[in-house]
This record gives C-alpha cells, structure tokens and sequence, in this order.
C-alpha cells in the first residue's frame, strides 16, 4: 500500500481513499495532509514529510535523547523519598551527609555548605537540580544512578553493582 495518496480527492477515487484510511489506521500512521497529498507517517517523530516524500528525519535520534534528558530533569521526589533512599544506600542521612561535606569544606571543597542546607530543607527535589549531581557524586552516585533513582525511587539503584540484590 503507497502511504502516499495524491489529491484531489473524488468520489471516483473515495474507495482507494478509504483503502488507504484503513491502512494508516491498522499500521498505527497518523494521515497529515498539505495542499498536494494526504501522507500516511510514523507517529513518534522518526519520519517528516519533504518535497512531497516521506523521508526519515535525520534529527529524530538526536530529538529523543534531548526529550528524554529534559523528562530526567523535570523528575521529583519528596525529601523523605531521597533521604530514605540515600540511607537505605549508605546508611547516612541529611545530617551525616551534611556532616561530611562540612568536613570536605573545611579542606578546600567547593560546596556552599549554606545553600545545600537550603536545599535539604525543600519538598521536593527535581532531577534538573545541580545539587543532586554535586551531593550524589560526593556520596558516590553515578549520573545514571541518580537519573534511574529518580524514574523508579528504588534506593537499590544507588547500590553499586557487586551490591544489588
């Protein structure tokens, strides 16, 4: 079946339309129209419509990975979520973890200690928030560690490897 149907539209041509219809709608292709043709394409982006053709768009992959590090970002959890977490990971809470830092400070580590204790006091902590990647590294969290602990709120995704169950 041609995913391409020219216009104009007639009644003489109505069944090889409705032929078509039935085709975009069995094989999930959603029909975009121009002046020139109805055009039956993939949903999800991976093909555009150019000088009357349908061709795979080239920027689809690219488009997917900047979507789905955008979704990351905009991820939350409660306080208690990430604390539970963190201590179920590695035994320490807000206060240890403050402790520590304060400790790293103290030898020259880069962290405003007052804004991370700003930020341990918010409702809710959002995957986009440089913090989470600061805070995470220090414990030892990986980037995908934290993007995967954020999409599931599964603290075992903050064990290392050898230590999952």
């Amino acid at each position: 079946m041609n995913r391409i149907f020219k216009k104009p539209y007639t009644e003489d041509n109505a069944a090889l339309y409705s032929d078509f219809a039935e085709y975009a709608n069995q094989n999930q292709l959603h029909i975009i129209e121009d002046d020139f043709a109805y055009y039956a394409i993939k949903p999800d982006g991976s093909e555009i419509i150019q000088d009357g053709k349908i061709i795979p768009n080239v920027n689809w992959e690219d488009e997917q990975a900047q979507a789905e590090c955008e979704r990351i970002k905009r991820l939350s959890l409660t306080a208690a979520d990430v604390e539970r977490g963190i201590y179920r990971a590695t035994g320490k809470d807000f206060d240890d973890v403050l402790a520590e830092v304060q400790k790293a400070v103290e030898k020259g580590a880069p962290i405003d200690l007052k804004e991370l204790k700003i930020e341990f006091k918010a409702n809710n902590f959002y995957r986009g928030n440089p913090y989470i990647d600061v805070i995470g590294q220090f414990l030892g969290f990986t980037p995908e560690q934290l993007d995967r602990f954020f999409d599931t709120n599964d603290y075992k995704e903050l064990l290392p490897a050898e230590l999952e169950e």
